[in-house]
């Protein structure tokens, strides 16, 4: 009973434990439902109430222009009866772009966050309130309006002097909850026969899995058509209840599948590498020369009875030259992720010279992986 119970035991080990060793996410964190999406939205408005940070009314023509024909609206004419010239003073309005996104199945009354950012001269939108602001959509239509105090985390400050502090961006801010949804963007799950899912990383392998896990737990239903969309027939018996359906197949787990890429961020010093980053066999060394530098200033004495009267400082340089000895580590053909990065840190290169290193190692054609620099 024991040596079979033990029997069991490494059994379970060798087909259980691989398989909770492969990494799973859920389809809808990979994917997108086609026509489930958000909408981007704009408009142009005024902020008042600001502390002599706005714009130059007097030499910003469209913010002038703005205020004149709000204020006109309102029943107040501040033209010049005789040439029609605006002439106003104080810096305390500021011309801004409001942006906003509408998410999906946004309803009418609810609320969006909106973002504010100066489109003059203005220096600082802290403490100001935003007009009554439309927010058009991509075919001309008012989804939204925006109105509210701006918050921003920034602020500029100076000094008559000439000193100036400013932290963050005072020029950007967001009003929360500041736009109310005016008009729905129409679409309707129920009834739908068909449904394209979208994958976030395009990619055969991944697309072909979540055909797979799909058909494995509705029946035929999923077909791979390319690599960023798989097509879905809705079963009859839950086109009446769409959300069920597409709640349970969101559920759903599948492996993804990612090319061998290596991301280099040289401004940052910054590398990242994919799990199936193989290199052929291949000897890398790495050493660099250390230039030292010291200077000693000295004072040179005159010798007693001679024509030099007084004393002067002789500079006096000396320099050390010291080259390390490389190391050289041999990388056997098809090492993994780890044992990559293993044989790289054996050699204690820094992340600079360690992109010079894989640069070399792909144009020796011994790296099988795409490196993108950015």
């Amino acid at each position: 009973m024991v040596r079979r119970l033990l029997v069991l035991i490494v059994t379970w080990v060798h087909i259980i434990a691989p398989a909770q060793a492969i990494p799973t996410v859920r389809i809808k964190d990979i994917v997108s439902f086609q026509g489930v999406r958000s909408n981007q939205l704009v408009g142009y408005g005024l902020v008042v109430g600001l502390n002599g940070t706005g714009d130059s009314i007097n030499s910003i023509p469209y913010t002038q222009e703005s205020l004149a024909g709000m204020l006109e609206r309102l029943g107040v004419n501040i033209r010049n009866a005789e040439d029609g010239k605006i002439n106003l003073a104080g810096k305390n309005i500021a011309a801004v772009m409001v942006t906003a996104t509408m998410p999906a199945f946004s309803r009418h009354g609810t609320h969006i966050d909106v973002s504010v950012s100066a489109l003059g001269d203005a220096k600082d939108l802290r403490g100001g309130t935003l007009l009554v602001t439309p927010l058009l959509g991509a075919d001309g239509d008012v989804y939204a309006v925006a109105q509210g105090a701006v918050a921003t985390n920034g602020f500029n400050a100076d000094s008559k002097a000439g000193s100036k502090i400013i932290k963050g961006v005072p020029t950007s801010a967001k009003i929360v909850n500041g736009a109310i949804i005016e008009k729905e963007v129409g679409f309707e799950l129920a009834c739908r026969q068909r449904m394209n899912l979208s994958l976030k990383n395009p990619d055969f392998t991944t697309a072909q899995r979540i055909s797979t896990v799909i058909n494995q737990k509705f029946g035929t239903l999923a077909k791979a058509t390319d690599p960023t969309t798989v097509s879905l027939v809705i079963p009859e018996n839950h086109r009446a209840d769409m959300v069920t359906f597409l709640t349970q197949l969101e559920q759903l787990s599948v492996q993804p599948d990612q090319p061998a890429k290596i991301i280099i961020d040289d401004q940052d010093g910054v590398i990242v590498m994919g799990e199936n980053v193989r290199i052929s066999t291949i000897a890398v060394t790495q050493g660099s020369i250390t230039i030292k530098i010291v200077e000693n200033p000295q004072v040179s004495q005159p010798n007693p009875f001679t024509q030099v009267p007084e004393a002067t400082i002789v500079n006096r340089s000396d320099i050390t030259v010291k080259e390390e000895q490389g190391k050289l580590a041999i990388l056997p053909a098809g090492v993994s992720l780890q044992e990559l990065v293993n044989g790289l840190n054996a050699l204690g290169v820094t992340p600079r010279d360690l992109i010079s290193i894989l640069r070399s190692i792909k144009a020796a054609g011994a790296i099988q992986a795409d490196i993108e620099v950015i």
